[in-house]
């Protein structure tokens, strides 16, 4: 993949898109984070905040109109859904809402994803697809012929996700490199984890994994981080890493990954963000959590400005409109 040099994506004098954009990032597909080099992440990171520009300036524009998205949720979403739905509006395009009740669909009557996919691809230009399984999602694109972005692979990958958190700890923080990035909760399941420890692989970084000793992350990223000379430490205790970090990336239990509920019951009260231990973390730092969160930031630590989980939210909608726009060619 290249990145080409930036070309304005939008005349910021204007509401209209500038009616040539010759250089650029195109995307056939976005299914894993291993398929942007550092220059495409740069390239997606100047994209997104022209979107957010143009959105605080316009609300709106009509990079997208006359393309159709269609939105396929088989797992539960509120923020990815809806970042999603409200990105492609922005940009002026329509959408497919397939978010809810996905078991009153022909799925209930036994139809493959691969059938779905290909049903649905008559519809529209582009779709976004989450799925239990792990790697559905590549297997679904191997046989459409409209891009498919990966919105969530069971415990696979969220890359979407990723993406939006490594913008957000560079828009907060104003690096990448040199930075201590704390990963608290479920490591083991936990696929937001998975894709940006695979982004923050490719930074000089320093990683600290806290989670039970049932959630420790894979052993296959933790062999691919130090074959790469990351430097890297596990524990099971928050107050080992609070005070030098600069990063504390928080993710829930997650209870729909346990075969056996005993086992959650033992783990899902395991850690939780407290005032009290903020009061040890650096003045300038960040603390982000995907969401949905079940106990694990106490949302008196919501009023810290040094919360930035619900900018993140916000980033992610700035982040999908500059995917869109690169898997449909308008990057």
């Amino acid at each position: 993949m290249t990145t080409k040099t930036l070309n304005p994506l939008f005349d910021l004098t204007s509401h209209q898109r500038q009616p040539s954009i010759k250089n650029g990032l195109y995307l056939k597909d976005v299914l894993s984070v291993e398929q942007f080099t550092k220059d495409d992440l740069d390239y997606i990171f100047l994209r997104a905040n022209e979107m957010s520009k143009m959105a605080a300036r316009w609300g709106t524009c009509d990079l997208l109109k006359g393309y159709t998205l269609a939105c396929v949720f088989y797992e539960p979403s509120t923020r990815t859904s809806s970042s999603f739905i409200a990105a492609m509006e922005r940009l002026g395009g329509k959408v497919i809402p397939i978010t809810e009740g996905i078991q009153y669909s022909s799925v209930s009557k036994g139809e493959s994803l691969i059938d779905s996919m290909l049903t649905l691809e008559q519809y529209r230009d582009v779709i976004v697809l989450r799925h239990p399984e792990i790697g559905s999602v590549a297997k679904a694109a191997k046989y459409a012929h409209v891009p498919i972005i990966n919105a969530g692979d069971g415990a696979g990958e969220h890359p979407t996700q990723a993406l939006l958190d490594l913008f957000t700890i560079q828009k907060e923080l104003g690096k990448i490199d040199k930075l201590k990035v704390a990963m608290v909760g479920d490591l083991r399941y936990g696929r937001t984890v998975h894709s940006l420890t695979k982004l923050l692989s490719q930074y000089d970084v320093s990683l600290r994994f806290v989670s039970p000793d049932t959630l420790r992350l894979p052993l296959d990223l933790m062999n691919m981080l130090i074959d790469k000379g990351i430097n890297v430490r596990e524990t099971s205790k928050v107050q080992d890493v609070i005070e030098n970090a600069d990063v504390l990336y928080v993710t829930r239990i997650q209870k729909e990954r346990f075969t056996d509920l005993a086992q959650y019951d033992e783990v899902k009260t395991f850690f939780e963000i407290t005032p009290e231990l903020m009061e040890k973390a650096k003045q300038k730092m960040i603390v982000m959590h995907p969401l949905p969160r079940v106990g694990e930031i106490h949302y008196s630590v919501d009023k810290d400005p040094r919360a930035a989980y619900f900018r993140q939210v916000q980033n992610g909608m700035f982040i999908r409109m500059a995917l869109l726009a690169a898997v449909l060619g308008q990057a």
